[in-house]
């Protein structure tokens, strides 16, 4: 017997900048998108760019760059070219039509590497949805690959007829209907979780991927978290109890990270492992410092985070990667520009520290110092309040109990309707 190794896709990346747009922009985006195919397994050999004053409803690119994509094809072997941008169904029609290759774009990469690295039932589930509700417009040069996935329907030397890419649009819409309905259970499920340590204070972080939030996580809490040098390492969101300096424990999860471009299905489908950074008390901004566009990649996590609902939480800047950084006075700068902003290499262990330290004081100001006192006439209380608050210190008199409490800001009121009377 022998072994045969697939080969990589010999692959083409391609954008199109608008006139009067940042070049520079467009060279990271290719970049990035290098990247993307790495981490899906192909190997990049060309990028293409093109300017246009807009961008071509039927085919993405000008003609011209067509006929000069057909040479470079035929001259270098590639089997694989992926756009930037996400193709309409009939611009990916049109583009194999053409080119009489493989056509991908940026969001049919990211979905092929979510699917890679899902772990979890919840990720696989999750990635599925997004997959399908992607490829759905998109069935009609595509159907004989999905029936090989989804139903064992055989095919025909002439090609599938009308009615069958009905019938696999109905199955699929049949099956994104079911996993929309698991999700709907996860998330359930999920809350009811939450509502068990709603008294410990959560931080999420969030970050552009491969920002150094896993590193950070293993940092903090020395729990033992994958961490891995790529895109999209993390797809599933671990919650980890950390200790801060004062004793008190508090929650810390690890999202799945944000990219440009990131495609609308897999934020909706992935809105119950993101749920976790919309019930935090904190969001944790984890930003690679040295990255020459982070400002931009602010801006995305901003962006993404509005499109969760998540826009009023209290947010901490933390700026990674200062080991990395070769301009040191960014870092004056962006201390002015963002109150809460720490200055850390994760990796090295510089600041980490610090990290702890705002994190307590911010805890701290989330709750009240009070005393009660409870008579011994009151003593099925007791429980109760040691339930729903951290008791600091406790003395026992003639006649009852005093106790000094720390409690979440938020439920002050709940407190004094329920235990008024003992007020000190």
């Amino acid at each position: 017997m022998y072994e045969t190794e697939l080969k990589p896709d010999k692959t083409i990346i391609a954008a199109v900048t608008i006139k009067g747009k940042n070049r520079d922009i467009t060279q990271d985006n290719l970049k990035e998108l290098a990247l993307l195919c790495k981490t899906a397994g192909a190997e990049v050999v060309q990028k293409i760019t093109q300017e246009l004053p807009k961008i071509n409803n039927a085919t993405y690119i000008g003609s011209g760059k067509i006929e000069e994509l057909k040479e470079i094809i035929n001259e270098k072997n590639i089997s694989l070219i992926v756009f930037d941008d996400e193709l309409s169904p009939m611009q990916n029609r049109n583009l194999m039509r053409e080119l009489n290759i493989k056509v991908s774009d940026r969001s049919g990469i990211i979905l092929e590497i979510f699917a890679n690295h899902a772990k979890s039932q919840e990720a696989k589930t999750q990635v599925e949805l997004a997959y399908l509700q992607y490829m759905l417009p998109r069935l009609t040069r595509l159907w004989t690959h999905l029936s090989r996935q989804y139903g064992g329907v055989g095919t025909n030397a002439k090609g599938p007829g009308e009615t069958q890419i009905e019938t696999d649009r109905r199955l699929l819409r049949d099956r994104i209907q079911f996993l929309k309905g698991k999700l709907k259970e996860v998330e359930v499920q999920k809350n009811t979780q939450r509502k068990g340590r709603s008294e410990l204070t959560r931080f999420a972080l969030v970050g552009y991927t491969n920002a150094g939030k896993s590193t950070l996580m293993k940092a903090l809490t020395q729990a033992d978290v994958y961490i891995e040098d790529k895109l999209f390492a993390t797809l599933d969101t671990t919650v980890r109890a950390f200790e801060l300096p004062s004793g008190e424990k508090s929650l810390l999860s690890d999202t799945v990270g944000f990219i440009r471009k990131l495609p609308a299905h897999l934020v909706a489908s992935f809105r119950s492992t993101l749920s976790e950074a919309k019930e935090a008390d904190f969001i944790v901004n984890v930003i690679d410092v040295s990255h020459f566009n982070f400002e931009n990649h602010i801006e995305v996590v901003a962006e993404t985070l509005s499109s969760l609902g998540i826009t009023d939480k209290p947010t901490i800047h933390i700026f990674n990667k200062i080991d990395l950084l070769e301009e040191k006075e960014i870092m004056q700068r962006l201390e002015k520009e963002y109150s809460n902003a720490i200055f850390i290499s994760a990796k090295n262990g510089v600041n980490v520290e610090e990290v702890l330290n705002v994190f307590m004081r911010l805890n701290d100001g989330l709750s009240k110092i009070i005393k009660l006192f409870v008579p011994y006439s009151k003593m099925h209380l007791i429980s109760k309040i040691y339930d729903n608050s951290e008791v600091l210190e406790r003395n026992e008199g003639d006649e009852g109990i005093t106790l000094q409490l720390k409690i979440k800001s938020d439920s002050l009121n709940l407190f004094k309707n329920l235990y008024g009377e003992f007020y000190v």
